[in-house]
């Protein structure tokens, strides 16, 4: 009696499908299937329906103080599904420490010796003891019934996964000729068929470890067992520190106007007249483009290119202290898009994710485009990472780094949920390669990525003439998002601000169900991907 699922219901669930039939060609037709938590009154026909389930394995069945211990400890974990009024399936499950489950142990052991005492409600795993279906009603899926309100009651009440003991019992046909490993690779293989096996990995549990003399008398398995578990991809860590992580995120976007400026502080009234309207809309984000600052060196015109953009990185520490102030006085975390700075003797083109808790953290351009390396002689950083935020871990790539999809997939390995991309394009073929390899690394790398450009002309700027760009909120593309991949997007060729909620709960169940898994799928035996 092992191997269960198990699910928290408040209200009784009720299918009525009357056409429908068993499958041992009983007349009757099912009129209803009600799944509802488990009582004590249910306990004599409960007892037959082990009986009958379990005809391989004779007296084994619980007996009625064991389903009131049950019942007492943790009722909400104790439910049956019946067929037109009677059982047809039952799951029963406790929860438990899961330092439990780190050792080798037995089906006795981890339930106290069939006393149950081993139940904790302090516990942070649920671990199934029972899941039966009746004979007759097998192969209507009533079991993935049950198995969908574990993992329910798993969500509710913030546990790490479900976990059992999973029977093999087929096994006893290989013993000769195979190991407990052997025969789990074959039935994964689907070489071997195995009922049990089959079903559990099917509801995507993984395998853990093989189990021995886990279930007395388990001739079938010959006493084995293969420890089966399924991660609840929404739990969170219990933690004293408050703190509160956002799960439907706010992007506010900047598509910014390049336009003459007189003096510093008219761009940056520009700037902060952007950052008062995205936090009037509440956004988490305010993502800026790419040298958005640009219009600065008008000033420097008499000098050539080279001269003039490290006379615009002498106004970077200003900008990053500005936005900083805003961020905080806002409540809003802001991306700075891109300014040049001097390192020693070197020119870099980096970026500053000012946070509305008041820290800074620096980001590096690492690939430079030949104009950036022949004309104005920048050199590429070397730092690649990723950024805790309130609203999760992200990522930030500028401009043509989001042509080289092995940075974001190194982002993605370290659990980015947003990908933010600040660029500037001249031409539309410019933009064109920043936009469709922006949308690619959504799709492959499972995240969102935000794209901000510039818009309009600097006639009095060398190097800075022109500006095209066409700002837009990408998702992966599956069920629970746009067919397209576009979440939102702004008018080409306007300056404007753009805003889209993203939830990162959708990434969670794309990983897991998504259908198709890019990140699971890799072939990482062929290849590996890692920094130096």
């Amino acid at each position: 009696m092992i191997g269960g699922c198990l699910a928290t219901i408040h209200l009784r669930i009720v299918w009525a499908w009357p056409i429908c039939r068993l499958k041992n060609n009983m007349k009757k037709a099912i009129q209803k299937i009600d799944i509802s938590f488990l009582t004590i009154d249910d306990y004599q026909e409960l007892k037959k329906a082990m009986v009958n389930a379990y005809q391989t394995m004779p007296n084994i069945y619980w007996k009625e103080h064991h389903i009131k211990k049950l019942l007492n400890k943790f009722s909400e974990g104790q439910i049956v599904i019946k067929v037109n009024g009677k059982i047809a399936g039952c799951a029963l499950s406790i929860i438990v420490d899961s330092k439990r489950i780190e050792v080798n142990h037995s089906y006795k052991e981890i339930t106290g010796n069939y006393s149950f005492d081993t139940h904790s409600p302090d516990g942070d795993i649920l671990y199934g003891i029972d899941v039966f279906v009746k004979p007759e009603f097998r192969g209507l899926r009533l079991g993935r019934r049950m198995y969908d309100y574990r993992k329910d009651l798993c969500e509710k009440l913030n546990l790490k996964g479900i976990v059992f003991g999973g029977r093999i019992p087929n096994y006893h046909k290989y013993s000769k000729k195979m190991t407990p490993k052997e025969y789990l690779g074959k039935v994964r293989s689907q070489e071997i068929h195995d009922p049990v096996l089959n079903f559990q990995l099917s509801n995507d549990f993984r395998p853990v470890r093989v189990l021995k003399r886990y279930l007395e008398n388990d001739q079938a398995s010959e006493e084995y067992a293969i420890l089966l578990r399924w991660d609840n991809i929404y739990y969170e860590k219990p933690s004293t520190k408050v703190e509160i992580i956002k799960k439907v995120v706010r992007l506010g976007i900047i598509q910014w106007q390049m336009r003459p400026y007189s003096e510093f502080k008219d761009l940056m009234l520009q700037a902060e007249y952007f950052v008062d309207a995205l936090s009037g809309y509440k956004s988490d984000f305010a993502l800026f483009p790419e040298l958005f600052n640009a219009p600065l060196m008008a000033e420097f015109n008499h000098l050539n290119e080279t001269e003039a953009i490290r006379k615009l990185a002498d106004y970077t520490p200003k900008i990053v202290r500005e936005l900083a102030k805003l961020a905080i006085s806002y409540n809003i975390n802001i991306i700075s898009g891109s300014h040049p700075e001097m390192v020693e003797d070197t020119l870099y083109n980096v970026g500053y994710l000012c946070k509305r808790d008041g820290k800074i953290e620096r980001y590096e351009k690492i690939h430079m485009t030949l104009d950036e390396d022949r004309v104005w002689a920048m050199k590429g950083g070397n730092t690649i990472k990723t950024f805790e935020t309130d609203c999760g871990k992200i990522g930030i790539l500028i401009c043509y780094d989001v042509e080289f999809p092995e940075l974001s997939r190194l982002l993605a390995d370290e659990g980015m949920d947003i990908l933010f991309v600040p660029f500037l394009t001249d031409t539309q073929n410019g933009y064109s390669r920043v936009r469709n390899c922006a949308q690619a690394r959504a799709i492959e790398n499972e995240c969102y990525v935000a794209i901000a450009g510039s818009v309009g002309n600097l006639p009095n700027v060398h190097n800075m003439d022109i500006a095209y760009a066409q700002s837009i909120v990408f998702t992966p593309c599956d069920f629970s998002f746009p067919t397209n991949g576009i979440k939102a997007e702004a008018t080409p060729n306007t300056e404007m601000i753009l805003i889209a909620d993203v939830d990162l709960d959708l990434l969670r169940e794309l990983h897991s169900h998504g259908s198709v898994r890019n990140l699971q799928d890799r072939r990482t035996e062929l290849f590996e991907l890692k920094k130096r």
